[in-house]
């Protein structure tokens, strides 16, 4: 079992920047790689980013690449989302999971609750 607490999330004008975090109960969250998704009204769950179990893999939506970094810290548990020039369109609920390395949605087996993120124009 892997329990996932997402933070960080909050209101940024357009260019500015946040930096998720999801810290991990469980010893074995080292073993797991680690997503991020969004879910914003009117629209479908996004991938956003995923990051190998050792964090040497990376994996981004074109929508994000070049502006979103995840990373991982596994002595403490924890995934980063640092996100820069953010967008008014990166308005969304931003949700941190825990599974096999994919930008698919249902090849996650734990999921956090999720954090807001609002981009004001």
């Amino acid at each position: 079992q892997v329990q996932l607490v997402e933070s960080g999330g909050g209101l940024v004008q357009a260019g500015g920047s946040l930096r998720l975090s999801c810290a991990a109960s469980g010893r074995t969250f080292s073993s797991y790689a680690m997503g991020w998704f969004r879910h914003s009204p009117g629209k479908e769950r996004e991938f956003v980013a995923s990051i190998s179990w050792s964090g040497a893999r990376t994996y981004y939506t074109d929508s994000v690449k070049g502006r979103f970094t995840i990373s991982r810290d596994n002595a403490r548990n924890t995934v980063y989302l640092q996100m820069n020039s953010l967008k008014p369109d990166d308005t969304a609920v931003y949700y941190c999971a825990a599974g096999r390395f994919s930008g698919t949605w249902s090849e996650y087996d734990y999921w956090g609750q999720g954090t807001q993120v609002t981009v004001s124009s």
